[in-house]
């Protein structure tokens, strides 16, 4: 299958990935325990507010019908952020764990059930964290049907999403990323 050309927007994300150092190549585990020989750190790129505004651009183009947007924390809470303050959406951050103290609650925002949720987030490998955010955002009683990620890897995220009725959308895939000019 031959991937489509590249939108206009598609060269602007890689070369923020890539001027940032968030490309990285050597030998590395991934938090699926999976090994490459690339590592994907977004958030090299939005520590710099000028590459964190090509990304929120981006994803803010994508963002489409929705109530409300939610993202992981820590990698995906700037775009969410960032993304938030250009559509006007409100957000949900959703934590690893739940909180020790206080409410004990995995999510911090308000989400309404039947509220139409987006998720954000900055990596994709196999799906994992995708799978788990989605799971917590249902229990609050979201309808979550569409995810938008920075990178997709390209390893099985977009197939395990779709299993679970998620349409994994990426701005720039791994392989469009090994073929840009360093």
């Amino acid at each position: 299958m031959v991937d489509p050309p590249p939108r206009p927007a598609d060269s602007a994300i890689a070369r923020a990935l890539l001027d940032s150092g968030s490309v990285r190549f050597g030998r590395f585990t991934l938090a699926s325990g999976q090994t490459s020989d690339v590592y994907v750190d977004v958030k090299r790129a939005w520590t710099h507010p000028g590459r964190l505004t090509v990304l929120a651009e981006a994803l803010a183009a994508r963002v489409g019908t929705t109530d409300r947007l939610a993202g992981m924390e820590l990698g995906a809470v700037p775009l969410v952020v960032a993304t938030a303050l250009r559509t006007g959406h409100p957000f949900v951050i959703i934590r690893k764990a739940s909180k020790d103290h206080g409410t004990r609650q995995r999510c911090e925002g308000e989400i309404r059930g039947g509220d139409r949720v987006l998720l954000i987030e900055d990596v994709a490998t196999t799906g994992g964290s995708s799978l788990e955010s989605i799971a917590v955002l249902r229990d609050q009683g979201a309808v979550v049907d569409r995810a938008l990620v920075v990178v997709d890897r390209e390893s099985g995220a977009v197939d395990r999403l779709a299993g679970v009725g998620v349409r994994l959308e990426p701005l720039v895939t791994l392989s469009y990323l090994r073929g840009q000019p360093p």
